[in-house]
Parts: structure tokens; C-alpha cells; sequence
């Protein structure tokens, strides 16, 4: 053994670059910098004044299939006119490329840039932007079918709680609580009406963190990476989540969430059987997104997940959006 065998690795973004002028027939000028080490490794890419970002999956997070899926769906979006984050291909039309890393092959994929900036905190307008947005999404991908991941109770609620018990004892305080909320979430998912409820491509992560704003109030949406089938609702309620963690201030929230609301049914209406939908899935989307953490524990959270993080977590995020007894009158108002 010439080099001991490795799960993770972070590939050499000046090598990058010369990879990427190779395929894109770049100017040597380019350059090529690591912006994030999540799940999926983030490069900035800058060719004088033009910027795109490469994205590398990690080992068996995506097949290419799962990839191309996820292409497809932005590109009939982009040919929508929904501002998103589009794919490139090289010039040999190729939009996923094989890299040979040290722990396996990953695929990466050259973006465009979303103009603007992120921003951590909303103004109202542009809630009603983003909402609007999201309904513009929704009519084209309702009834779109990827293959992909499907979001039920299966994948939100039971195989992530079994990812969770690797990291926390169930007979904790906390374990308990998620145990029973799970049952309870479970007893809801059955009660729906799924005639009712529109379904088809879901993105499952748009809030904040992956979206830009530019001057004039205009967004941009991209990393479609947990893209998969489901319920359209499951957006918005992940939206109204995300919204509930930022916005502390009760009357602000108040007012973003039905700018929000107004601008999402500005384009399409949220139907009632939607509307009593949206608490439970907002906690079942704890429970998926714990039990991500849990599962790239290794190349993402092992930076701060242990039992203590956990604990915290379900208390101070899940346990508090579960207590929010108005929420649902709130929606409905």
C-alpha cells in the first residue's frame, strides 16, 4: 500500500482549474477556489469578470442518474424563465464530469452564478418575491416525476429516526419526546387526503442559504441537490421553517410569512388540505434533516454533531415548532 485509502477528500482547486480550462477551453487567466466543504464540495470559478460555481458530489451521495435527474429538472425550469442556477456544459456538451478522487469516483458540475448577494434576513417585499417564485416553480413541476428520491413518511419520519438513534440514546428525555412526535406525525400522514394535495418535483431546501437577491429585489435560486418527488406543500413548508428559526421578532414573522403566503397565491392557490399540512410536515422536515446530519456524518457534521448538539436541537428547533399551537390558525387567516 503506496497511500493509505481515504472516504473523504477535498480536491485540489488549482487542479480544478486546470481541469476546467481543459473542458471549457477557459482562459489561462481563470481561477478556482474552495467556497464551501459540505455534503458537496463548492468551488468558485472566475474567468475575468464571469463567475460559475463547480459543485463536487461526494462519494455515494448521488448516482449520475440522481444527477441527471436533478439537471433535467433545472433546465426545464431555466427554459421556463424561473430564475435559477443553470448547468453548463463543456464543449463537448457534456454537463456531468467523472473525477477520480483519492476515495472514489464524484461527479461534478459547472453552474452558472446566481446574481446578487445571500442575504440572512428578508425584506417583506421580497418574501412576496420569493413565494411568488415558488409558485411559478410548482405549476411546472406538478406532476413531474424524477427518479429520485420519493418524500413520504418512509424517507421523512422513519429512516432518519433510525440514522438519529446511532448518535442519541432513546431512552434520553429528548428521544422520547421525537419518539412520540414521531407517532403522532405518522397518525397524521395517514389522515391525508391525497387527492387533495398536489404532487410532483419538489427542490425540499429553498429559504435563505440557497437563494441571491440583487438590487432591484430580483432572486435566484439554485442547489436543487435534495430535489425528489412529493408533495408541493412540503416547499412551503420548509420555507415557513426556515422563517420561523430566522425571524425572532413574533409581529415581523407575522408579517413576512403572510407576505410570503400572498405572493405564492398570487400565482397559484394553496388549498385548505395544503394549509392543515404545513406544522406536521415543518416538523417532519426535522426529522429529515437530522437524520442527514447523522448520515454524512462523516465528511459534514462530525464538526459539531454529538449527543450534546442533538439534545439542544431537538429542544431549542424541533420541540419549540412543534409546541407553536397557532400556527395552523395563522395560516388559515
Amino acid at each position: 500500500m503506496t497511500r493509505f485509502p481515504v472516504s473523504s477528500s477535498i480536491l485540489s482547486a488549482t487542479h480544478l482549474n486546470y481541469f476546467l480550462q481543459e473542458k471549457y477551453e477557459l482562459d489561462k487567466s481563470s481561477s478556482c477556489s474552495l467556497i464551501k466543504a459540505g455534503i458537496n464540495h463548492t468551488y468558485l470559478v472566475t474567468v475575468g469578470a464571469e463567475k460559475y460555481v463547480f459543485r463536487v458530489y461526494s462519494l455515494h451521495w448521488r448516482t449520475q442518474k440522481e444527477i441527471s435527474e436533478e439537471l433535467k429538472l433545472i433546465t426545464l425550469l431555466k427554459n421556463n424563465s424561473i430564475p435559477v442556477s443553470y448547468p453548463i456544459a463543456d464543449c463537448n456538451g457534456n454537463f456531468i464530469h467523472n473525477l477520480p478522487a483519492p476515495e472514489g469516483d464524484r461527479f461534478g458540475v459547472l453552474f452558472s452564478y446566481a446574481a446578487g448577494e445571500k442575504l440572512f434576513n428578508f425584506s417583506v417585499e421580497t418574501h412576496f418575491v420569493i413565494g411568488e417564485t415558488m409558485a411559478r416553480i410548482h405549476q411546472y413541476t406538478k406532476g413531474v416525476k424524477l427518479e429520485r428520491c420519493d418524500y413520504n413518511a418512509q424517507t421523512l419520519l422513519i429512516a432518519p429516526f433510525e440514522e438519529l438513534k446511532k448518535f442519541i440514546a432513546v431512552e434520553t428525555v429528548e428521544m422520547i419526546f421525537m419518539a412520540t412526535a414521531q407517532q403522532y406525525l405518522l397518525d397524521e400522514f395517514k389522515k391525508v387526503k391525497e387527492k387533495d394535495v398536489r404532487q410532483g418535483a419538489v427542490h425540499l431546501d429553498i429559504w435563505f442559504d440557497n437563494l441571491n437577491v440583487n438590487a432591484h429585489d430580483e432572486i435566484t435560486i439554485f442547489d436543487f441537490d435534495f430535489c425528489g418527488n412529493g408533495w408541493l406543500c412540503l416547499d412551503i413548508a420548509y420555507y415557513l421553517m426556515q422563517l420561523y428559526v430566522i425571524e425572532i421578532n413574533e409581529d415581523r414573522y407575522l408579517a413576512k410569512l403572510q407576505s410570503f403566503l400572498k405572493g405564492y397565491e398570487s400565482v397559484t392557490t394553496i388549498n385548505d388540505e395544503e394549509k392543515s399540512l404545513l406544522h406536521t410536515l415543518g416538523v417532519s422536515l426535522y426529522f429529515f434533516y437530522l437524520g442527514i446530519q447523522c448520515e454524512r456524518f462523516e465528511n459534514w457534521s462530525n464538526v459539531f454533531l454529538n449527543e450534546t448538539y442533538l439534545k439542544r436541537y431537538i429542544v431549542a428547533r424541533v420541540k419549540k415548532y412543534a409546541d407553536y399551537q397557532q400556527f395552523n390558525n395563522i395560516i388559515n387567516q
